[in-house]
């Protein structure tokens, strides 16, 4: 019984299986240690998560790897059915290789992080998971209203970078210009009208407005850029329906409704006390 046992074991085909077996636990060991107590000291959440994703990925190569340099005796064997294959596989993966390739662009190209505000092939969400094919994406908007959550959880090819334009709402600048627009009578108090809005956006939009003032110039820097106007400004326009009044203005691209309702709330409130010296025109024209 025990001639027959080490007969098992001598043979070649168990010998590779069980080195391939023992090579992938401790390329996976050695990874997950690495992951658990030393990934884990890294500062910055997106320098950690880079760090997690590649070395998965590294394990993966690695194991790749022992399994041909195990087996490369019996290579040779394949090399004709390899090559002649090996065009119809491509053509057949073009979609897998081109998501892969993105998502090496998006890993060091800086395209977007997890945790930005992207819009990727018609989908805006806020970016939860980076995977080798596929980026996870928390929809906003669609049947809700702004930008709020609506639940969804999408999935877009890495593939996608490469295809259709990539918009970042939060990576070098994160803030965006919003406008809100009413329309007043002709014959009502123009110039005040004007004063309040302008008054109101400096009031609840004024911080945002220096902040981005700061990383604006920075970005000045970096690129090929001329100064712009963060503070908030009015501008007038008449048309039949009256004046229509244009409030500009800054803010952070996860505020923009929050911001926009409180502001409309304290011009309704500011034109209301005018009484009757500003009156709105028959319709109201959100932005």
């Amino acid at each position: 019984m025990k001639n027959e046992f080490e007969k098992y074991l001598d043979n070649p085909i168990i010998d590779k299986i069980l080195t391939v077996i023992v090579g992938v636990i401790i390329i996976w060991i050695i990874i997950k240690v690495l992951q658990k107590h030393f990934f884990v000291k890294i500062k910055g959440n997106d320098i950690r998560y880079k760090a997690k994703k590649l070395s998965s990925f590294t394990g993966y190569i690695l194991s790749i790897l022992l399994l041909l340099v195990v087996y490369m005796n019996k290579l040779g064997e394949f090399t004709v059915a390899v090559g002649v294959a090996s065009a119809g596989i491509a053509f057949a993966l073009q979609e897998v290789i081109a998501s892969f390739a993105g998502w090496l662009a998006i890993m060091f190209g800086g395209f977007y992080k997890t945790g930005e505000r992207v819009q990727l092939g018609g989908i805006k969400g806020d970016v939860m998971d980076i995977g080798v094919l596929r980026t996870t994406l928390m929809e906003i908007g669609e049947w809700v209203d702004g930008d709020l959550y609506n639940g969804r959880i999408v999935l877009v090819a890495n593939s996608f970078v490469f295809k259709e334009p990539v918009f970042n709402y939060s990576a070098d600048f994160p803030f965006l210009w919003d406008e809100i627009r009413i329309i007043i009578q002709h014959g009502s108090n123009y110039e005040k009208a004007k004063l309040i809005l302008l008054n109101i956006g400096k009031e609840i939009s004024g911080d945002f407005s220096e902040k981005s003032k700061v990383i604006w110039d920075t970005l000045k820097t970096k690129y090929f850029l001329e100064d712009t106007q963060t503070d908030p400004m009015v501008s007038l326009i008449a048309n039949n329906s009256g004046v229509q009044c244009t409030l500009r203005y800054v803010v952070t691209y996860n505020k923009r409704r929050i911001t926009k309702t409180e502001i409309f709330s304290r011009i309704l409130k500011e034109i209301d006390a005018t009484n009757g010296e500003i009156k709105f025109a028959s319709e109201i024209v959100p932005a």
